[in-house]
């Protein structure tokens, strides 16, 4: 069983409340707009300094981050947690409205969970055409115009994705 908290569009913000719900995870996923490479890092810390433990962090770059963050994290990431095939991307669109050449990428891939941000707008659906959960966590950072903070956190165990928590912070 793997616990996972996701997040996006953090745009160089990250408060304590983000740390807080994600003290339990096993593994953080950031979809991209990271905003500062000290984004990761704070996170990191938090787990191994505050909590004394490790965790698996994994990220993608969005459309705002310059070279110091692109140069360590990708623009497509594709992996498998426990016996789920993932696919992330941070401009990706969503069941229906999927970017250009993702539905032909999560296919090829088989991916059974698709995870996007950009949109600034948490959303979880199923797409019945490829047979894949989608999940866009929002966005948890101060910048764009939404009006609520989210993050998400989900449970992996095996082949199945359970226990999904949509978190609103203050």
């Amino acid at each position: 069983m793997t616990r996972i908290g996701l997040l996006s569009d953090t745009h160089s913000f990250i408060d304590e409340n983000i740390l807080e719900y994600f003290k339990n995870c096993d593994e953080i996923w950031h979809a991209g707009d990271f905003g500062q490479n000290e984004i990761p890092d704070t996170i990191i810390n938090y787990f191994e300094n505050t909590l004394g433990k490790k965790i698996i962090f994994r990220g993608v770059y969005g459309n705002i981050d310059d070279a110091s963050i692109r140069n360590i994290y990708p623009e497509k990431l594709f992996f498998t947690c426990e016996d789920i095939p993932v696919y992330m991307i941070h401009i990706g669109g969503y069941p229906g409205r999927y970017s250009k050449g993702v539905k032909e990428e999560i296919v090829k891939t088989k991916s059974k969970l698709f995870i996007s941000g950009h949109s600034h707008i948490l959303k979880i659906m199923y797409d019945n055409k490829t047979d894949c959960l989608h999940m866009n966590a929002g966005a948890a950072g101060k910048q764009g115009w939404h009006k609520v903070r989210t993050i998400i956190r989900f449970v992996i165990d095996g082949t199945d994705i359970k226990d999904c928590e949509v978190v609103e912070l203050i």
